[in-house]
C-alpha cells in the first residue's frame, strides 16, 4: 500500500470520534493499523479504551462509514484486540491537551 493511500485512511479515521470524550480515535491512539490487500480489501486493528466499551458498535460503524468513501476500499474488516493494551501513552499530544492530561 502506498503513503499516499495509507495517509488518506488515517486521515478519514480522524472523523471518527470516540463519543464519551470527544476526541477522535486516531489521535486517541487507538487506531494501531490499516492496510489495504490487492482485492482493495481494508483492515482495521485498533482497540478500544476499555474492553466493556458500551459503543464499541458505534465506533466501528463510523469506522465502516469514513472508510466507504475511499475508492480504492472495496471492503472493511475492523479488528479490535486487547493486546497491546491501550494507554494513555499512546495519545496524542493534542488528545492530551484537549483532555487536560499533562504530558
Amino acid at each position: 500500500m502506498d503513503e499516499a493511500l495509507k495517509e488518506n485512511i488515517m486521515g478519514a479515521l480522524e472523523n471518527v470520534i470516540d463519543p464519551e470524550l470527544g476526541i477522535d480515535i486516531v489521535n486517541m491512539g487507538l487506531v494501531y493499523d490499516a492496510d489495504v490487500d490487492q482485492d482493495g480489501l481494508c483492515t482495521v486493528t485498533m482497540t478500544l479504551t476499555s474492553m466493556g466499551c458500551p459503543l464499541a458498535g458505534h465506533i466501528e460503524q463510523d469506522v465502516r462509514r469514513v472508510l466507504s468513501d475511499i475508492p480504492e476500499i472495496k471492503e472493511i474488516d475492523v479488528n479490535i484486540v486487547w493486546d497491546p493494551p491501550w494507554g494513555k501513552d499512546k495519545m496524542s499530544r493534542y488528545a492530551k491537551i484537549a483532555l487536560g492530561i499533562p504530558d
